[in-house]
């Protein structure tokens, strides 16, 4: 009998939380048809919804400083399984902008103490890098070149702290040379060169969920 019974029956499964770290682009994400309501259609469609839960912790201008000043806050306190961290833009973006931003150096070593954080408390991390700041496909984007060293440097954290990471930099420069021929500085993933239209969202989620859905 005792056998029979245990085929009938399994261990409650554990919900696991995901939390999304990063700026305007995450703050809007959690609205109707953001790239985080997206993700939470896409596990209803898998019923997998009652295996996740998904939570936005986006803050608009936040930079990476910004966000490991409100790392107790808005992540830890709430204990995630998982964070993915989706920063980068502003701290490019407003260099020129509002002549602020953030340094290369000082960038890596926010980013480098966010992880060392979130290390320390066991938390699973995904890193994300910065998608695009306007979509022309001829490398005349003004910022493409901080936005690839940016990028860099994420991709080489990633490497570093053997983390799993989402390139959304690539995925967005490799969807703009395959669907915007006519060189558009916005449109085709973006509404207004940075921020998410519906195709753009409906590519961070799947991209993200690729690599979501590897971690135990």
């Amino acid at each position: 009998m005792s056998l029979l019974f245990s085929s009938f029956t399994s261990p409650t499964q554990k919900i696991k939380k995901v939390l999304f770290f990063g700026d305007s682009i995450t703050e809007a994400g959690v609205k109707s048809g953001g790239y985080i309501d997206v993700l939470n259609t896409m596990l209803k469609e898998q019923k997998l919804d009652d295996q996740y839960e998904l939570v936005g912790a986006g803050i608009g201008g936040n930079k990476v400083y910004d966000l490991y000043l409100r790392m107790e806050t808005d992540v830890l306190s709430k204990k995630p399984d998982i964070v993915v961290i989706f920063i980068g833009v502003n701290d490019v973006w407003h260099k020129q902008s509002m002549g602020t931003g953030t340094d290369a150096d000082k960038f890596s070593r926010f980013y480098q103490a966010i992880i060392s954080k979130l290390k320390a408390q066991n938390i699973s991390i995904i890193l994300a890098t910065p998608a695009v700041i306007g979509e022309k496909t001829d490398h005349s984007n003004q910022l493409d070149g901080d936005l690839n060293r940016y990028s860099n440097l994420i991709r080489e954290l990633a490497k570093k702290e053997n983390l799993p990471l989402v390139d959304l930099r690539k995925a967005f420069l490799d969807f703009n040379l395959k669907n915007n021929p006519e060189n558009k500085d916005q449109g085709i993933l973006t509404t207004d060169r940075v921020h998410l239209n519906a195709a753009g969202n409906k590519l961070v989620a799947e991209r993200m969920w690729q690599v979501i859905k590897t971690l135990n």
